[in-house]
């Protein structure tokens, strides 16, 4: 794959193509590295904003597609905002009355902008208008991949509504909603590479939604549809030509995987789920798309840590720390985007097993130095969600000194208070899987420290 990339920059020399690359052709982008990929953007917006340039608008919508893409693989709100300038500027440029599919295409574009918008800063209200958008795309594209496309952002929306809070039956009516216009997309995909490449995202999509629910329900048919689908979706890509929808599916895929191993404590098929991953990694540099390449790590460090309390091994929870560090190294850029605390409560969590494993009392007052440091040097009301993570990781680390020493000199109950304000904040930002880790650690911190020495109490964190 690296082979067919390097092949594709020696040919395709950026300073020979003024108006880019692709041509405008939205498959061909996963071939591009970054560097490439601002080319592209760059590229675009001359074309443009040329004084001859013919159809301008419809050059508008093919510079947001290539924004989009590179604020989708870097987190930089910068591109997302010249996405939705760019995809405003088509909008606004098409006749909604003569090029009637043109401009669904643009006000679908603004759509998937606004869900990617949401992702990386946690603003509900960017759900809410790119179900606007996708909702008049859809209802005025007629029979096309537009309408495929729109019916999978709302279903998409719909999905992301029941994070954290959805049953059984409602994580099947959601997943039900992809069907229809994946299988519209895979029809257009026979003809038009797009159409496949789209199907494919989607497919991803869906499984993601579902191994969410069943990782939180601890459903394994819901896993194993996550499971079904992702293997779908790699069938039908090649890696060659579209490295990053293939890693996606395979990381889905394998950490789906590790999660249904884990309710069997199958620890034989949680480590198979790790080489699948590791090897999901090794097809992607970090330079190529930072954001793919800190999800796979992600994924990387969920799977360790559930092999770690699989065995009780220190090693396994130690590897999970450093995937979790090495997710932080992307992150730290985007402070404000909401997987980045999942990453960072995980990480302090491993710490925490680790120095329960070795006895460690040493390394757990070391650890709580630094996070009081952090919380020293912070600022709650600038970044309210990064202290209230420091907040829980830090009665994670008094609730392990407690174990390991068998007494509690009180820690626990003082940080109830800041654990009160922590759920608060997670409430507030919409951090279900958050706020419910600080909801049970504030019960326990509660309790009166012999109560809470059972091994009930410990089951309830994990």
């Amino acid at each position: 794959m690296f082979e067919f990339g390097r092949e594709f920059r020696r040919l395709f020399k950026p300073e020979n193509f003024k108006d880019g690359l692709t041509g405008g052709d939205a498959s061909l982008l996963e071939l591009l590295d970054l560097d490439l990929l601002r080319v592209e953007g760059r590229a675009a917006d001359v074309a443009a904003g040329r004084i001859s340039a013919k159809d301008r608008p419809q050059r508008y919508l093919e510079a947001a597609r290539v924004w989009r893409e590179i604020a989708r693989r870097t987190g930089d709100v910068v591109c997302l905002r010249k996405a939705a300038s760019a995809a405003e500027q088509a909008a606004a440029g098409f006749d909604k009355e003569r090029r009637t599919a043109a401009w669904a295409a643009a006000r679908c574009e603004q759509g998937g902008i606004g869900l990617l918008g949401a992702d990386l800063v946690g603003d509900e209200g960017l759900n809410a208008a790119a179900a606007v958008a996708l909702e008049q795309a859809q209802n005025s594209a007629g029979h096309s991949v537009t309408t495929a496309l729109a019916a999978t952002g709302r279903a998409a929306i719909e999905a992301r509504a029941l994070r954290g809070i959805g049953n059984l039956k409602q994580a099947l009516a959601a997943a039900a909603r992809f069907d229809t216009p994946i299988q519209e997309l895979e029809a257009h995909g026979r003809r038009r590479a797009v159409g496949r490449l789209l199907a494919a995202q989607a497919r991803v999509d869906r499984a993601e939604f579902l191994a969410g629910c069943g990782t939180r329900l601890r459903e394994p048919m819901l896993l194993r549809m996550a499971i079904d689908g992702a293997k779908a979706a790699a069938a039908k890509l090649d890696p060659a030509y579209e490295p990053l929808s293939w890693a996606r599916a395979e990381t889905v895929r394998w950490a789906s995987e590790a999660s249904l191993a884990a309710l069997d404590i199958d620890i034989a098929a949680i480590a198979k789920a790790v080489n699948g991953l590791v090897a999901a990694l090794e097809t992607l540099d970090r330079d190529q798309s930072p954001m793919d390449w800190a999800g796979i790590q992600a994924a990387l460090g969920g799977a360790l840590q559930m092999l770690g309390e699989a065995t009780d091994s220190d090693g396994a929870f130690g590897q999970a720390a450093g995937a979790y560090t090495r997710v932080l190294i992307v992150l730290d850029r985007l402070p404000n985007l909401p997987a980045r605390a999942e990453v960072v409560y995980q990480r302090a969590l491993c710490m925490a097993r680790r120095a329960e494993l070795a006895a460690d009392l040493k390394g757990l007052r070391k650890a709580e130095n630094e996070l009081r440091a952090e919380l020293a040097a912070g600022k709650p009301n600038q970044d309210p969600v990064g202290w209230a993570v420091r907040q829980l990781s830090l009665a994670s680390l008094h609730e392990a000194r407690a174990t390991i020493s068998g007494r509690d000199r009180g820690d626990r109950q003082r940080a109830a208070l800041g654990l009160a304000l922590a759920l608060d904040v997670f409430k507030e930002h919409g951090l279900r899987s958050l706020a419910t880790e600080t909801g049970r650690a504030l019960e326990r911190a509660k309790q009166p420290w012999p109560a809470q020495a059972s091994s009930a109490g410990r089951g309830g964190r994990s």
